[in-house]
């Protein structure tokens, strides 16, 4: 799903305003980092590595799940960093269990692990994934179910 066009304009204007304001109002000596995520871990606590094989490869996209969405069964090969913008988004993990991310939520997926991403509010779930893969591995597999 591609997110829509106004989620999109808003996200490029929130980026684009920061990074000015942020240029322009810190210095180096001021600037203040914030830490999202700090991790060897994905979110069902299974280290992880980056894939040897190949030119390593960044895919970053935004997706936008609509009130009672839900992906097919997948997996993904390679570590993904998930952010939660907006909704809440419920990812059932099978025999895992089942987890929800809030807005302003940053995880590392489970890597190897099926699973499905389901919104089940009354609001969209806007998300941003950064793939940290390689050419020649998928990012996402599809699993029959």
């Amino acid at each position: 799903m591609t997110p829509s066009p106004s989620f999109a304009n808003k996200f490029a204007a929130a980026f684009a305003i920061a990074f000015c304001l942020g240029a322009s109002i810190a210095s180096a000596d001021e600037a203040v980092s914030v830490p999202l995520l700090s991790t060897g871990k994905t979110i069902l606590g299974q280290p992880f590595s980056y894939p040897t094989t190949g030119k390593a490869a960044i895919l970053a996209r935004t997706t936008t799940f609509p009130p009672g969405a839900a992906t097919t069964p997948h997996r993904h090969d390679v570590p993904l960093l998930t952010y939660v913008f907006e909704g809440v988004l419920t990812v059932d993990y099978g025999a895992d269990g089942v987890k929800s991310y809030k807005p302003g939520e940053f995880y590392v997926e489970a890597i190897g692990t099926t699973h499905i991403g389901k919104n089940l509010g009354t609001v969209p779930v806007k998300i941003l994934a950064i793939y940290l893969g390689a050419e020649g591995v998928e990012n996402t597999v599809l699993v029959p179910h």
